[in-house]
């Protein structure tokens, strides 16, 4: 960690059909090796699935949905007091809740064995309807931070 100065914040630019730094940010996360048309590709087209098979018009609004759905409020993070190292859990900021909520969705896709935007698609058709793997995932981090909360006093 740098003590000269805090590091700035990056704006994100919005993708080019939603015109949301959202969407751009998912893309982000979701491209290999630069490869961000095929990013974009891939996250436009679990869009239009979602969309389908949801009925509902706004993909924004879907990915909203499900956003809320999968992120987290609370970690769990390693302090080291006397020799013992302690789970203390802490609240997020809002970045990286989002940050978190991206790389689960992302990682629980790729894990399914079908097209990306297929998994995608399923995936987030699932954590809109607030089940699925991703859910779990948060549900598992907050029960480790509720079972963890009498070191909450170690928080610094």
């Amino acid at each position: 960690m740098s003590r000269r100065r805090k590091a700035e914040k990056r704006q994100h630019l919005p993708d080019t059909r939603y015109n949301s730094q959202l969407v751009s940010q998912l893309i982000n996360s979701l491209m290999i090796g630069g490869k961000k048309s095929v990013a974009q590709g891939v996250v436009y087209g679990a869009f239009e699935r979602v969309s389908e098979e949801l009925g509902k018009g706004d993909p924004i609004d879907l990915i909203l949905g499900a956003l809320e759905n999968i992120r987290p409020k609370l970690e769990v993070k390693s302090r080291r007091v006397g020799g013992t190292t302690y789970q203390v859990p802490v609240e997020l900021p809002h970045e990286r809740q989002q940050s978190l909520a991206f790389r689960w969705l992302r990682d629980a896709a790729r894990k399914r064995r079908e097209p990306m935007k297929e998994a995608l698609a399923q995936e987030i058709i699932e954590a809109y309807n607030n089940r699925g793997t991703v859910v779990r995932k948060k549900e598992e981090a907050h029960k480790m931070a509720q079972s963890n909360r009498a070191f909450a006093h170690l928080r610094w």
